[in-house]
């Protein structure tokens, strides 16, 4: 194989890593809408949850869902209303709290102003690895198309 057909076969790896990458953004997004529903009808069915969330996953799905910063009291709040079970938490704001702190180092969530002026939110950024790795598919694309037009220039 040549040169120019390892770029192609390369591009057309990329592209469909970029369409993937979406694609599991839009069914992460709806597996989150889905869970929470799933969590408040099973509340007001009075059905207790047979596989309980993580404190983490809980966060994560609350978060995507919001669309806006959400500060970790309001996060509680919603939290308790679809039937996440706090209660096993001596202090379970400040559970919540380092849990959010953690999401926001390994860069799924950032930190931004909420709703009550002067109160700091978070807001759900990203699934991990998946922009990390289109940034860095978008790094390649650009040197290929850099390198196709210098090859360009000097027919």
């Amino acid at each position: 194989m040549s040169t120019d057909e390892y770029r192609r076969a390369l591009e057309v790896a990329i592209k469909e890593y970029e369409q993937l990458a979406a694609e599991r953004q839009r069914i992460d997004r709806r597996l989150s809408e889905l869970a929470q529903t799933i969590g408040t009808l099973s509340r007001l069915c009075g059905f207790t949850p047979t596989v309980p969330w993580g404190l983490t996953d809980a966060c994560r799905t609350v978060l995507r869902n919001a669309g806006t910063a959400m500060t970790p009291a309001e996060i509680r709040d919603r939290l308790v209303a679809i039937g996440c079970d706090l209660s096993v938490y001596s202090n379970a704001l400040a559970a919540i709290h380092t849990t959010l702190k953690r999401l926001a180092e390994a860069g799924e969530l950032r930190t931004a102003a909420a709703a009550p002026p002067g109160k700091l939110g978070y807001v759900w950024v990203r699934s991990p690895n998946t922009v990390t790795l289109t940034l860095d598919n978008a790094r390649i694309t650009a040197e290929i198309e850099k390198s196709q037009t210098r090859t360009r220039g000097k027919r």
